[in-house]
């Protein structure tokens, strides 16, 4: 029996291959993956007649598959994109102390940074922090795990595990929507509704199984996106987790026991293991390697997380009317400690 990930991996390699010889349009790569699929299914049938029809079948679900596309995940769409205009007047009705807070808060959640200025993007970029403003699956994770921690209490009886499903899917769909659907948001969505959706029935949610359904429907869906930087350099990050981590992970002594060393070594595992698999791609697209990705990996992601959580909970207060205002300076004080350890590490 041929396995999700069997299929997923296979299906990515012939598009991939499509892309290298030089065809065009989705449904030119959703018809070279499906063929490679074929081909390995084809033999596995024992009426030679069956064969025309399969690939036949497999043609035409090519051909539905990008006429049909996924329109949402094209763009915004208005009554999104109005969403995100409204999200962005609110931040910046917001009134935090330091006129910089605001703008950050802008790019972490809506992807505008056109308020950061350029010495700031600058700052970010020779840190090796530019995936920080480039909203992605990290972005994804940290709201996700916001929205995890606030709803366990709730408890596991059925109809709220079926609300939280709900509302935790309809939340990362708007999300995306909003912050343009990148292939790197669409993968980490993909991977959130896979991941709910087994534990929702019941089965255990295995990382790799989990990454590569979420790879075979994004590719089924739009295959043109197996060109993107950003869909190229996602998977390959998730694929470091999934295959490395767990090794680095084991190599710390004494077993399990949380402490703040295991955490801190829990962390610089993550980081090198999502670079083992983008370096080399990095290096081939942009020409240079973020030296000190592991600092800013120890000091930025966790203030990064922590001023959005904090953040999150300013927005959500101050819609109600109910915001103490040190909150706001609180938030102040993640935005300046995230800016003060990248112009640090930066000037290194």
């Amino acid at each position: 029996m041929f396995c999700v990930e069997f299929f997923s991996l296979l299906f990515a390699a012939g598009v991939s291959l499509g892309s290298v010889v030089g065809l065009r349009g989705g449904a030119a790569y959703a018809a070279s993956g499906i063929t490679a699929i074929l081909c390995a299914a084809v033999p596995m049938i024992k009426r030679p007649l069956a064969v025309p029809a399969v690939f036949l079948l497999g043609g035409f679900l090519a051909f539905t598959l990008h006429s049909l596309g996924w329109a949402a995940f094209e763009g915004p769409v208005p009554q999104v994109q109005r969403a995100g205009e409204a999200l962005k007047e609110f931040i910046g009705s917001l009134p935090f102390r330091d006129n910089r807070t605001a703008p950050l808060l802008k790019a972490f959640l809506c992807g505008d940074r056109s308020g950061l200025g350029k010495e700031a993007v600058q700052v970010f970029r020779k840190a090796g922090a530019s995936h920080l403003l480039a909203l992605s699956g990290l972005h994804m994770g940290i709201l996700y795990m916001v929205f995890d921690k606030l709803s366990r209490p709730m408890g596991k009886y059925p109809a709220v595990r079926i609300a939280r499903f709900v509302v935790l899917i309809g939340a990362s769909a708007f999300f995306t929507l909003m912050t343009g659907a990148s292939p790197s948001m669409v993968r980490a969505f993909l991977f959130i509704l896979t991941g709910e959706t087994a534990s929702l029935l019941g089965r255990e949610k295995k990382l790799g199984r989990t990454l590569c359904t979420a790879l075979l429907l994004q590719l089924a869906i739009t295959p043109e996106a197996i060109t993107s930087a950003g869909f190229q350099l996602s998977y390959l990050a998730m694929a470091g987790i999934v295959l490395v981590f767990p090794v680095m992970d084991k190599w710390y002594p004494g077993g399990g026991r949380p402490s703040l060393m295991r955490k801190i070594w829990k962390m610089s595992a993550m980081a090198i293991s999502c670079q083992v698999f983008t370096a080399p791609l990095t290096l081939y697209l942009f020409g240079s390697f973020p030296r000190h990705f592991l600092l800013t990996n120890l000091l930025a992601i966790p203030l990064t997380t922590c001023f959005i959580a904090v953040a999150l909970a300013v927005l959500g207060l101050s819609a109600l009317g109910i915001c103490p205002g040190f909150l706001y300076g609180v938030a102040d004080g993640l935005g300046e400690a995230l800016r003060f350890c990248l112009e640090v590490i930066s000037s290194l």
